[in-house]
């Protein structure tokens, strides 16, 4: 029990801590990038009023942090009354603040969009499993055959096409030529084919490589010649002994490649006009220079990659209970 509540704690202290730095780099680098939000939102015709209005309407017009720099005065110390402060304490919280562009709650914004790229990433994991575990099993099987060749032809093929030279590939193939789906939009259930294939063949080519590596070194066991010494048929001694312990691994994969998603998914939901947390962050974060949404985009982002990671740990005990973490 103790070593239960002590895990729990460790974990719930990593998350703080990784928000905590992930807010405090994403307003460092923001602070720092050219440009002002309020002639990006407002335009070069904006008036200085203007301009001086909105910056005091979303606290623009106080200092960035806790201290600042002037040739003037050197090191100035700013107290608590400054951009960074501020967000923090809106975030402890639960509260993101508001857009700049649109004056709507940041935290809704985002659960707008937040289902589908999570669907998203999801689907293109379940179009990497699927391809990958029967390809990577017939590799290991197979080693130095056609097959063998085959795999790792398509996981080299698979690791160097990126995702802006598949996703329009695959738009030209199955959209313009075939007609099959819709080259653009995510209001239709089939409109998650194209971009989770884009997303998950890359992902499989990985993963491939990995179960085979994995089907290879589990097959050398003492275990897999007493189940065969026992009787007990391939298939079986494959799919239930080899692959259960080679899966580990390939969790690990798993769940670290969801955050890769996550990212990836960003350039391909701008491929396929896919509304997610991708377009989000791209058309009315970044080019709008909408601070409070580009923070609130990349923590939410940042924060399910580590509740994911911390559900890897928990499957690895279900796969090898002889793992303790720690």
């Amino acid at each position: 029990m103790k070593y239960k509540i002590k895990n729990l704690l460790t974990r719930i202290g990593m998350i703080l801590l990784v928000a905590w730095t992930v807010v405090s780099l994403v307003t460092l680098l923001i602070e720092i990038i050219p440009g002002k939000p309020s002639t990006a939102i407002l335009g070069e015709n904006a008036t200085p009023e203007q301009i001086r209005a909105f910056e005091r309407k979303h606290g623009l017009d106080k200092p960035a942090f806790f201290i600042s720099f002037s040739k003037e005065k050197g090191v100035v110390w700013n107290g608590f009354d400054n951009r960074y402060f501020a967000y923090l304490s809106g975030v402890v919280r639960g509260d993101l603040g508001k857009s700049f562009r649109t004056d709507r709650p940041v935290i809704e914004m985002i659960l707008e969009r937040y289902p589908n790229t999570i669907k998203l990433a999801l689907a293109a994991m379940l179009v990497a499993v699927t391809i990958a575990i029967p390809l990577g099993v017939l590799a290991g099987t197979n080693k130095g055959s056609w097959i063998d060749s085959f795999a790792s032809l398509f996981a080299l093929i698979g690791i160097s096409l990126p995702s802006f030279v598949t996703g329009p590939f695959l738009v030209y193939i199955f959209a313009v030529k075939l007609n099959w789906f819709a080259p653009t939009g995510s209001s239709n259930p089939e409109d998650i084919v194209l971009p989770a294939i884009t997303l998950g063949s890359a992902l499989s080519a990985i993963l491939t490589r990995m179960v085979r590596s994995s089907v290879i070194e589990e097959l050398n066991e003492d275990y897999v010649r007493t189940a065969r010494a026992k009787g007990l048929s391939e298939r079986t001694v494959i799919y239930k002994h080899v692959l259960k312990n080679g899966l580990i691994p390939v969790v690990t994969i798993l769940g670290l490649q969801l955050g890769v998603l996550l990212a990836g998914a960003i350039i391909t939901e701008k491929i396929f006009g896919w509304q997610g947390l991708g377009t989000l962050l791209l058309d009315e974060g970044i080019s709008k220079l909408d601070y409070r949404l580009i923070q609130g985009c990349v923590l939410v982002i940042s924060i399910t990659y580590i509740l994911v990671n911390t559900l890897t740990d928990m499957l690895y005990r279900w796969l090898d209970p002889r793992i303790r973490l720690s």
